[in-house]
């Protein structure tokens, strides 16, 4: 990190369109914050749907071409690309706390689990290999392959500027799509640099493109008839209308929603691993997680024991830009963010919740103007109060005590999201009931963020995942492309006269 300087460039951040970074047409534009500092460090093109038909335009032409490029050789590039992430991976990381604001450690840790994808997606060729059947029938073999889509789509949430998309773009491409991505507009530059890197990587003009945009964007996108498939991560009420407008438009879509996941401490657990699991779960990266621990629920008379120790731990976070090697936490992304989840602290206060730890007015020294937040704690939430029932992203941790695990189960069950949870025991028993009965989609037992790797795929439960296919993994080749069953034979001879029957096996 010593070497990596900040990422400082204040030129507009403009689109990538058929292997060309060119400026925005629809002149309009909107400023991109350095959060620590507060200022606008510079302006992103806001792209037309003229931009987004481009876009498409170039994806569709250059479909042909790639779809018929043989998977080894999409593989190789793919593998180009993963070196050249692995020497710009401090570049990246850069961008991202310029842009975001999390600290360069976790920035670097981002990069590394989007690189994992890349060399999942090298593995190709062996994911699409088709079935055979020799002789289903006298004289007939079966088998099926898996095609690309066409042009796909992929839009990308503030939170992670270079995992997220990297969820979708290496597989997409490997199995043959070209793809458009809209990324948040709020960290736009990495975007830009993966489409260069793609390019030097041999990865032929068109099939990658960056529209960089609002809802405007967004809805163009939608509507746009050459979008065979489109790919979300964001909030639950967005993946909601993407899920629901893409399937007006006979789209493919998968959006990944909200999440509001809970860390349940049984009484038997290790203490201090539950306490550093909550305090790195709940804080890190300013909360601004979708796989963030934002209620710990504390089984029997283990609250009076945890909850000091989380005060402590809370008070004592290094809170610093998030380039300063010793900064354990960085600032909110936007002023507008800070705000909502400021907002919250005061609704949870109203609710009747007991404040532990406020953060509110959290500001470092010589970082004024910086959207800053200091971790904030709340004991004694109940399931009734918003501040247990919404998102708040943000460093807000809130406890709620339940007498029992059969108690934390039904808690977890009832909420409407159902995206990750972890279980902290010592009981083998405990955790495997708790992992077959709890209904969400990634559990982790003393593993606090249970992300899953690469080959495994990302998905939620419930009202955090629209659509019926996971993230990456064998669940994004299923999602990036469509089976084909073939029959053939070849008689001898042609068989005399019409057959008017089902065909069965003979």
């Amino acid at each position: 990190m010593a070497d990596q300087a900040p990422y400082t460039d204040g030129t507009t951040v403009g689109h990538f369109l058929d292997g060309a970074v060119v400026p925005g047409t629809s002149g309009r534009t909107q400023p991109v914050y350095n959060p620590s500092a507060g200022t606008a460090a510079r302006q992103v093109a806001l792209g037309s749907a003229a931009e987004v038909a481009a876009a498409v335009a170039a994806a569709k032409a250059a479909f042909p071409g790639w779809s018929d490029t043989p998977p080894l050789r999409r593989a190789r590039i793919m593998a180009a690309f993963l070196e050249l992430l692995n020497r710009h991976r401090n570049e990246l990381a850069s961008m991202i706390t310029a842009e975001h604001g999390k600290v360069f450690s976790d920035a670097q840790g981002e990069v590394t689990r989007g690189i994992e994808i890349v060399e999942f997606a090298c593995g190709i060729p062996q994911l699409l290999k088709g079935q055979f059947t020799d002789q289903v029938s006298t004289g007939i073999d079966n088998w099926t392959l898996r095609q690309p889509l066409g042009v796909v789509a992929g839009i990308t949430p503030f939170n992670f500027p270079v995992m997220v998309p990297m969820w979708m773009f290496p597989v997409a491409i490997a199995c043959g799509n070209t793809f458009v991505l809209k990324p948040s507009e709020r960290d736009p530059s990495p975007s830009l640099r993966l489409a260069q890197l793609l390019t030097e990587a041999g990865l032929p003009k068109g099939v990658f493109n960056v529209v960089q945009g609002d809802k405007v964007a967004v809805d163009a996108l939608l509507e746009h008839p050459d979008v065979r498939a489109l790919s979300f991560v964001g909030s639950t009420p967005i993946a909601q209308y993407l899920f629901e407008t893409g399937a007006r438009h006979g789209k493919r879509v998968q959006a990944l929603g909200g999440a509001k996941n809970h860390l349940v401490v049984m009484p038997d657990a290790d203490l201090d691993q539950a306490v550093d699991g909550l305090i790195g779960a709940a804080y890190g990266s300013a909360g601004e997680r979708c796989m963030a621990i934002s209620v710990a629920v504390l089984v029997g008379d283990v609250a009076d024991a945890i909850v000091p120790r989380l005060a402590e731990r809370a008070r004592a976070l290094v809170i610093r830009d998030g380039m300063d090697p010793a900064a354990e936490m960085g600032p909110i992304v936007t002023r507008q963010a800070l705000e909502r989840i400021e907002g919250y602290i005061g609704l949870g206060v109203t609710e009747g919740a007991t404040l532990v730890v406020d953060g509110r007015g959290y500001r470092p020294p010589g970082k004024d103007q910086g959207f800053f937040l200091g971790g904030t704690l709340f004991d004694h939430v109940t399931p009734a109060m918003r501040i247990y029932r919404e998102e708040i992203f943000g460093p807000v941790l809130c406890c709620v005590r339940v007498p029992d695990a059969a108690a934390a189960i039904d808690l977890i069950n009832r909420h409407e999201y159902g995206n990750g949870v972890a279980c902290y025991t010592r009981d083998g028993n405990a955790a495997r009931e708790f992992a077959r009965r709890v209904e969400i989609g990634m559990v982790g037992i003393n593993v606090p963020i249970p992300v899953p790797m690469a080959w495994h795929g990302f998905g939620g439960w419930k009202r955090s995942l629209f659509g019926d296919m996971h993230a990456y993994g064998e669940e994004g080749v299923r999602f990036y492309t469509r089976q084909k069953s073939i029959m053939q034979r070849w008689p001898e001879r042609i068989a005399r006269g019409a057959e008017f029957v089902m065909p069965t096996s003979k």
